[in-house]
Parts: structure tokens; C-alpha cells; sequence
């Protein structure tokens, strides 16, 4: 497979490699891309939950950033697990110093799939403010979207008008995710100022979902690296996404991990 797209992780790390840097890594491979990370946090997780969290220097993180976007160079930069206000200022520091131009694509992680917090709750209005006026994507779940949108979210209809809400925090375009809304269809809206688009596929009732939003995220970034226009990234991502589910190994007693390799 020819490699083309580079893309920049910043993100935590999960040990039971499902989901953060491991599970970028996999799908960025997977895609044909080029990965190099720079790591936020240390997890303890399996596919039963996160049992605990160190979080990594933010100087030491921009170091990584700096270096990579030195040497090697990004054509897109994902982000991930920013667990507090002071990696969130490091991070965009670095952004305006070294990554003017580059597309970014904002996942902005809160929560594991266990319910686990994983954001500093006082670090919300940074991540507003600071972060997501950069992305030219963010990828919320329903969750997520309620706590930027300040809406509740119960039928994808909501899910709309909240990616629309969301605009007014400054992203360029929203990918809200309706993975955990009830129904036997999913619908993901794709909202942008000029316009929207639904995405709609059968639900899966597989267990194996563990790590879906990290990958979504960085196979969005992969295209975006490779000159994809957003639309065709976020299609392919999303079908990337779904056949990893259908094809996922089952390993572990919890919320599984995805076959990320399938591609």
C-alpha cells in the first residue's frame, strides 16, 4: 500500500488499544496515511472501563508537537483526549506558532464509552473559547453535543439543530454523531454555515464499539491529509468506521475493541 497524508495525533493513550493514540495509529495505517503522535495522558483501561489516568507535562506535549510539525510535517493534526485547560492552552499555543493553514479536526472528548470522565468539566469553556474555533471539524456524540450545544438531544432531528447551535462556537463544519440515540437506524448530520448532510445506515447491535469515535476522527483527518474534500472524508470514514464494527474480533468481557484493519 502506498502511504500519502500525514497526519499529526494529539491525544491520550489507551492500553488496551481500542481507542486514543493506539486505535488513531491503526486507522490512520489502515487508510494509507502517515500517523506521528503526540501523547496528552496515559490511560489504564480495558474494554471494562478506565481505572486510572496520569496526564503527561504540557510542556513535554509541545515539545512532541513541535518536533513533529518541525521535522516531518502535518497535513491535518486530530485532536483528542485534552484532559484539562492548561493542555488545551499548550496545544493551541503550539497551533498558532506552528500550524497556521492546516486542517484540524477536534474530537472533543469528555467521556469514555464507560461513562468515564475524561475532561476537566472547568476545562469546557477553554475548549470553547480556545480549541474549536481552529477546528475545521469537531466530531461530538449526543453527549457531547448536549454539553456544547447547552440542548437536549433526543431524535436526530435535535441532533440538527444542535450541530447547527454548535457553528456559533466557531468550527467551520460539525459531524454530530447519533450513535446513542434509540432507533434502529443511526443518523449522523454533517452541518457546515452553507448547508447539511444526513448520513443514515442500519444500527448494529454489536457490543465491539469501543474506540468508534477516536477512529471516526482520525480516518476524517487521513482524508482530509490526503486532499479529500470534507464530504468524501467524512463518507469514507463513516463506511470505514462501520464495516470496523461489523468485523470488530470480540476480544475482552466489555465494550470491545474494532477490527481497525480491515481496510
Amino acid at each position: 500500500m502506498s502511504m500519502s497524508g500525514r497526519v499529526l495525533i494529539v491525544a491520550g493513550s489507551d492500553s488496551g488499544g481500542g481507542a486514543g493514540i493506539q486505535g488513531d495509529l491503526k486507522t490512520v495505517t489502515a487508510l494509507g496515511g502517515y500517523a506521528a503522535t503526540a501523547i496528552t495522558a496515559l490511560t489504564a483501561q480495558n474494554t471494562q472501563g478506565v481505572f486510572g489516568i496520569i496526564g503527561v507535562e504540557p510542556a513535554f506535549i509541545a515539545q512532541q508537537m513541535q518536533l513533529v510539525l518541525k521535522d516531518i510535517g502535518a497535513d491535518c493534526i486530530k485532536t483528542g483526549m485534552l484532559h484539562n485547560a492548561a493542555v488545551i492552552e499548550t496545544v493551541v499555543e503550539v497551533l498558532d506558532r506552528a500550524a497556521n493553514g492546516i486542517p484540524l479536526v477536534v474530537d472533543p472528548v469528555m467521556y469514555a464509552k464507560a461513562g468515564d470522565c475524561l475532561l476537566d468539566p472547568a476545562a469546557i469553556e477553554t475548549l470553547n473559547r480556545r480549541l474549536l474555533p481552529r477546528a475545521t471539524i469537531i466530531t461530538p456524540n449526543v453527549r457531547e453535543a448536549e454539553m456544547l450545544s447547552g440542548l437536549i438531544i433526543r431524535h436526530p432531528a435535535d441532533l440538527a439543530a444542535a450541530a447547527r447551535q454548535m457553528l456559533e462556537l466557531g468550527p467551520a463544519a460539525i459531524l454530530a454523531k447519533g450513535g446513542h440515540l434509540i432507533g434502529d437506524t443511526v443518523t449522523d448530520w454533517l452541518v457546515w454555515r452553507q448547508g447539511s448532510k444526513a448520513f443514515t445506515a442500519p444500527r448494529s447491535t454489536s457490543r465491539n464499539t469501543h474506540g468508534t469515535g477516536c477512529a471516526l476522527a482520525s480516518a476524517i483527518a487521513t482524508g482530509l491529509a490526503q486532499g479529500m474534500t470534507l464530504n468524501a472524508a467524512v463518507e469514507r470514514a463513516l463506511a470505514y468506521v462501520r464495516e470496523a464494527i461489523r468485523t470488530a474480533p470480540g476480544f475482552g468481557k466489555g465494550c470491545g475493541p474494532l477490527n481497525h484493519g480491515h481496510a
